[in-house]
């Protein structure tokens, strides 16, 4: 048995493997609500194989979205909207279902990705909010410095998007901590220019997004994991480095985080990653070794033989896979087929599609080759 499809459990919850279908903003809700197009496109991944998959950036409030287009969790009708969808995946699948939350703060009033990334809105622009008065791009809005009313109303809205989202059956719960977005714009000193108990140390640069997700886990129910998103290097010179990752990790560890999704960058845009294969991977092996908490790997892994790599070697105990699921909906059950997992669980009405690519696997395999 590859480790890849060895089982895990996380506080209650079991999963079949070790692979998660990581959050893929879709950019196709009306007022925050997810639509036919967000049942379709979840339950194709539901069917992939993977143990779990995490849905989009999903928004405590209206102006805590990244575009008009992003997922939001405020109110009702929202929330039955995602039930409807939990349910199904529940009924028809093994997989299990994760909610991302998050608040854009900066980066928030955006056109959609084809439109132009990160860039302001031409009008129907909502103000922002960020840990300083510090735009994302020179033409973006100039967000408020937030003030302690609005750490406690964010806060507020945290804890009800997680009531919300506890009521509808969700399984995981993801609390976003990185790329720029609020959370992650205490925890950076290239954003948070502060000078009071929530800037400079590390302690203080954290006392808002762990106070945040300790208000998150005492309202998710307790059976149930949570994990942070982190940007653990901002890959430029005066900005946070992995070993500050590791420091945040301990503080979320102690606050009761059951993972670390270990990302980076996208704090700013003097960021020059040094892309590659698993490029993301040695920040998971470090806190996963150094912090001894459970980690997610994500980042350009692209073949079960990386995903599979990562996880026999200690260095991740998920990895989330992207886009090669957008790619292939089958991804998991395909690459699962390649590595020899015969005991892996197709829908049964696909049993006989199983059968027929295992079948085209193995005459490949014997295929002579001809010069």
């Amino acid at each position: 048995m590859s480790a890849l499809f060895t089982p895990i459990k996380l506080r209650g919850l079991s999963l079949a493997n070790r692979i998660m279908v990581a959050p893929m903003c879709q950019y196709s809700a009306v007022n925050g609500e997810a639509n036919d197009w967000h049942f379709t496109h979840i339950n194709s991944l539901a069917l992939s194989g993977a143990a779990v998959f995490c849905i989009e950036a999903t928004a405590v409030e209206a102006t805590g979205r990244i575009t008009p287009g992003c997922l939001g969790l405020w109110n009702d009708k929202q929330a039955a909207g995602w039930k409807r969808i939990v349910e199904f995946v529940h009924a028809s699948s093994a997989a299990k279902f994760g909610i991302q939350l998050g608040h854009a703060g900066c980066k928030g009033s955006t056109k959609v990705a084809w439109e132009g990334m990160d860039r302001p809105l031409d009008n129907g622009n909502w103000p922002l909010i960020s840990a300083s008065a510090t735009p994302y791009l020179k033409e973006s809005q100039v967000p408020k410095a937030m003030d302690c009313d609005d750490m406690a109303r964010v806060t507020r809205d945290f804890v009800r998007a997680t009531e919300l989202a506890a009521g509808t059956g969700a399984d995981w719960l993801e609390l976003h901590c990185a790329h720029g977005y609020l959370l992650s714009s205490f925890l950076s000193p290239l954003t948070n220019l502060r000078d009071d108990e929530y800037g400079g140390s590390h302690e203080n640069r954290a006392r808002f997004p762990v106070g945040v997700f300790r208000a998150i886990r005492a309202a998710w129910p307790q059976d149930k994991p949570i994990s942070v998103r982190l940007s653990c290097h901002d890959w430029t010179d005066g900005g946070n480095t992995p070993e500050d990752a590791a420091i945040f990790a301990a503080m979320f560890k102690e606050a009761g985080a059951d993972l670390i999704d270990c990302s980076s960058g996208q704090v700013t845009t003097e960021a020059r990653p040094v892309y590659g294969r698993m490029y993301q991977t040695p920040f998971s092996d470090k806190i996963r070794n150094e912090i001894r908490i459970p980690t997610i790997a994500v980042g350009a892994i692209s073949e079960a033989d990386h995903a599979n790599s990562i996880i026999a070697a200690g260095r991740a105990d998920l990895c989330a896979i992207a886009r090669p699921h957008l790619a292939d909906a089958a991804w998991s059950l395909h690459e699962a087929a390649k590595l020899g997992i015969a005991e892996m669980q197709w829908p049964k009405q696909y049993l006989t599609a199983k059968l027929q690519y295992e079948t085209n696997l193995t005459r490949a395999a014997v295929q002579p080759v001809v010069k």
